[in-house]
C-alpha cells in the first residue's frame, strides 16, 4: 500500500502545528477538548504518515489549526 499521501497531509498538519507554535501536546489537548480522542503519539505518527486520518479527524483537525480543508490537504 502507498503511504506517500498520508505523508503529504501529515507534513501539512506538522507545518500548520508549527506554524500555530502548538507541540503535538498541546495539539492533541486541543483535538481532545474537541472531543477527539489523539493522543500525542497518534499526532507524531499522524505527521510521519504511520497513521491515517478519519473524516471526523480532519474536520476536528482543520478546526484546532485554524485552518481550511484546501490548506490542510495537499
Amino acid at each position: 500500500m502507498d503511504f506517500s499521501y498520508d505523508r503529504l497531509v501529515g507534513q501539512q498538519v506538522r507545518l500548520l502545528r508549527e506554524k500555530m507554535g502548538l507541540t503535538q501536546e498541546q495539539l492533541s489537548a486541543r483535538l481532545q477538548v474537541r472531543g477527539c480522542d489523539v493522543t500525542r503519539s497518534a499526532v507524531a505518527k499522524i505527521e510521519v504518515g504511520q497513521r491515517h486520518i478519519y473524516a471526523v479527524e480532519l474536520r476536528h483537525l482543520r478546526d484546532a489549526l485554524e485552518t481550511t480543508y484546501e490548506e490542510l490537504l495537499p
